[in-house]
């Protein structure tokens, strides 16, 4: 049994060590520039090593954003009953975002995905790779099924592929607020609901 923790220890540091690694030569070098094997030199392991961890590039400098998904995930299914499905949904998201934001493996991500349209595009599909996950959740919140309530999908379609891209629109134009601030904007908007006037003739 302290065998096997111990391994699992060590897994968890090389697994780490290539988390931090990957970040700084990303920040220093620029996501594209980065080679994998510069990765495994820097933590003195082999580019196979590499691979028993992660899968690409994209999956070393999206695991931050991947355990920040199962976060949030998590703390939505942890809400209490009564609140609303996008309240609890906001709830979750600002609380972990807000959470993360101190971190300077999460600020160093947040870089990187401002700076690489790639990486913005493979974090929203690996969101939305989540969907029947969400949809499962938003459902049991709701207390539908569903496979026969199209509901929790399409609000787990508007959560997964449309307040990323917004925060990530806005931060663009300009404005500065931390991540968490802007989320939570977004799902105030979502709440309000979507159905705009047109301008007057």
């Amino acid at each position: 049994m302290d065998k096997t923790g111990l391994r699992e220890r060590k897994k968890q540091r090389t697994r780490e060590a290539l988390i931090d690694a990957a970040h700084a030569l990303f920040c220093a070098n620029g996501f594209e520039a980065t080679t994998i094997d510069e990765i495994a030199e820097a933590v003195e392991v082999s580019p196979r090593t590499f691979f028993r961890y992660f899968t690409s590039k994209e999956d070393v400098a999206l695991s931050l954003a991947d355990a920040q998904i199962t976060a949030i995930l998590e703390a939505f299914a942890g809400q209490p009953a009564g609140l609303p499905v996008l309240t609890a949904m906001r709830t979750a998201a600002v609380e972990v975002v807000r959470a993360s934001e101190a971190e300077a493996r999460y600020r160093s991500l947040q870089t990187l995905i401002s700076a690489s349209p790639a990486l913005a595009a493979a974090r929203v599909e690996r969101g939305a790779a989540r969907f029947d996950e969400v949809a499962g959740l938003i459902g049991a919140r709701m207390g539908v099924d569903p496979a026969a309530d199209p509901r929790p999908h399409l609000v787990a379609s508007v959560v997964l592929c449309a307040v990323q891209p917004a925060v990530t629109a806005w931060r663009t134009a300009g404005h500065d607020a931390p991540e968490s601030e802007l989320i939570r904007r977004a799902f105030d908007l979502l709440s309000a609901g979507l159905d705009y006037p047109a301008a007057p003739n």
